[in-house]
């Protein structure tokens, strides 16, 4: 029996979405330690999915795209990673389901040629390397040329852009607030790119440039202020700006204050999930007080308080 856990990621920022120099997307993303999806698979005849059934359909399509003539899968879902709330859980939940495959049948096929199989990583490769390798993921997106149109990850069949950047995350502890509603997803994600893209290119270069000479550097010198920083200027450029005009009220107002009591803090791709990254225990449990809080009086929903993962996804067998 193989047993399979993944992280979930953030989704900071897209970085092209003008395409004017021959490429498009292209992003930066964090890999977190929960939540997770778990899952254990054994042979059997057929597909079965037993336990929660929240990607169930989705679980199927993965293990039918890599199961051999033949063969067999008997999969239980134990955990999941809530849907459509901008922790990629469509990705993470795909590769689940063919990396059981690929395991219980030695097909010795890579993460990225599982991720081609399943059809995820078609705008951003932050979910696909975070189940691979985890930690702070900077990716390269697509040629225009192969791309063709800007779309979202679900509506796109070109494979996962190249890693530019992967690096161990320093041990920050993040603040997460969850609420009881569900992000935009399917077509109204696709009329979003639509309707926004292409982006000015001088609003890409601005991201380019504090991806590249802030973000970054503050990750591998461990400089939380820099970091969070460069998060709070991500999110009023490029397309973080336009996804935060179609924002809830509830997601404005709890992005206002957890980036007023934390060093940085943004809405993971479509949203509603808000994170804040903090450098005191102390002032990140008071952070969640206060957001749960408002959660209480709004929506509903949860905080938690997590921090990266730095590897990617746990496989063995039991």
């Amino acid at each position: 029996m193989i047993k399979i856990t993944t992280p979930c990621r953030l989704h900071i920022t897209l970085i092209d979405m003008n395409g004017e120099i021959g490429r498009m997307d292209g992003g930066a993303g964090l890999t977190l330690s929960s939540p997770n999806v778990k899952i254990t698979a054994e042979e059997a005849d057929g597909i079965q999915i037993q336990g929660l059934q929240g990607f169930a359909d989705r679980m199927k399509k993965a293990a039918e795209a890599l199961l051999p003539e033949g063969k067999g899968i008997r999969i239980n879902v134990e955990e999941l990673i809530p849907a459509h709330v901008g922790f990629g859980s469509g990705t993470q939940s795909a590769l689940a389901a063919a990396a059981a495959v690929n395991e219980l049948y030695g097909l010795e096929k890579s993460v990225r040629e599982l991720a081609v199989a399943v059809k995820r990583g078609g705008t951003s490769g932050i979910g696909v390397t975070a189940f691979e390798k985890g930690g702070f993921i900077v990716d390269g997106g697509h040629r225009s040329k192969d791309k063709g149109a800007f779309m979202p990850s679900a509506a796109s069949r070109v494979p996962p852009g190249p890693v530019l950047c992967r690096e161990d995350f320093p041990d920050w502890d993040i603040v997460i607030a969850l609420p009881n509603e569900k992000g935009m997803h399917d077509q109204e994600e696709i009329n979003i790119f639509q309707k926004f893209c292409p982006l000015p290119i001088e609003e890409v270069r601005e991201v380019a440039h504090m991806v590249l000479m802030k973000m970054m550097p503050a990750v591998i010198e461990k400089d939380i202020e820099s970091f969070g920083a460069a998060v709070n200027h991500v999110q009023t450029v490029g397309f973080n700006k336009r996804e935060s005009l179609i924002w809830p009220g509830f997601v404005k107002d709890i992005a206002s204050l957890m980036r007023s009591r934390s060093y940085g803090a943004g809405v993971s791709s479509f949203g509603p999930v808000v994170y804040a990254f903090v450098d005191n225990r102390e002032e990140g449990r008071q952070l969640q007080t206060e957001v749960q809080k408002m959660l209480d009086e709004s929506v509903g929903g949860i905080t938690m308080m997590t921090r990266a993962k730095n590897n990617g996804a746990e496989i063995s067998r039991i």
